[in-house]
């Protein structure tokens, strides 16, 4: 989907100059199919840029190729997006110019608005359109997902996968036991064999194994006390 949207972008991106005067949406020259270098490097340049680039993404079924598509349709969209404030600067002579958006009030747009949707169908926002969506497919064809890697092995993925179960475990239930909700009563606890050595082997303490300790104030509470008299 990325690409073929990248595809419709670049081919308005770089057909837009030529035929939006006849909508009454162009920058200078306002004639249709109009030829000046700055249509031929703002825009022919760029659009065909991008457009190659999602042909790339959208036909290729190599990694590489996809990617190298990725970029070159970003590099098409970052050069709609600065392309003209380059060219201002590195080209001294002005042969290179975008032109200016065609101003007038025009049905319910005032002139302001007029400039300012020029200035984003033909540059700007094209730009920033391709060059998300350049991100997107770069992004995906960046990473090797499962369905992929299962496809690179000639394996069909499947999310209905079945894990081993445990014995005395039944596929689909959980691992955890099953309390039946009764509990035995003291008459039926019996105690098993093992438990039954265990208490046998535990040593038993008896009061000469610890000899209780005695009070000097004992011999008091015994005896009277005699009379002093």
């Amino acid at each position: 989907m990325s690409g073929v949207l990248l595809i419709l972008l670049g081919a308005w991106g770089g057909l837009a100059p030529f035929v939006g005067p006849y909508f009454h949406f162009a920058y200078t020259p306002d004639k249709a199919w109009a030829y000046t270098s700055g249509r031929l490097y703002l825009s022919i340049v760029p659009g065909a840029a991008a457009l190659i680039g999602g042909l790339l993404v959208t036909s290729t079924a190599n990694r590489a190729i996809g990617i190298f598509g990725s970029l070159l349709a970003a590099v098409g969209g970052a050069w709609f997006i600065v392309g003209g404030s380059v060219t201002v600067l590195v080209v001294k002579n002005g042969s290179i110019r975008p032109g200016f958006p065609v101003a007038g009030s025009l049905g319910s747009l005032s002139s302001a608005s007029r400039q300012f949707l020029e200035t984003m169908g033909f540059f700007t926002g094209v730009g920033m359109l391709i060059l998300f969506l350049a991100a997107l497919a770069l992004g995906r064809l960046s990473v090797v997902a499962v369905k992929d890697a299962a496809l690179a092995e000639g394996l069909e993925p499947s999310l209905d996968e079945s894990y081993p179960t445990s014995a005395g475990m039944v596929a689909g239930e959980t691992s955890y036991p099953i309390s039946t909700g009764q509990f035995p009563s003291v008459g039926q606890y019996q105690p098993t064999e093992q438990a039954a050595t265990a208490t046998q082997e535990q040593p038993i303490t008896t009061q000469e194994q610890y000899p209780t300790t005695t009070s000097p104030f004992d011999a008091f509470k015994s005896s009277p006390p005699s009379d002093p008299s």
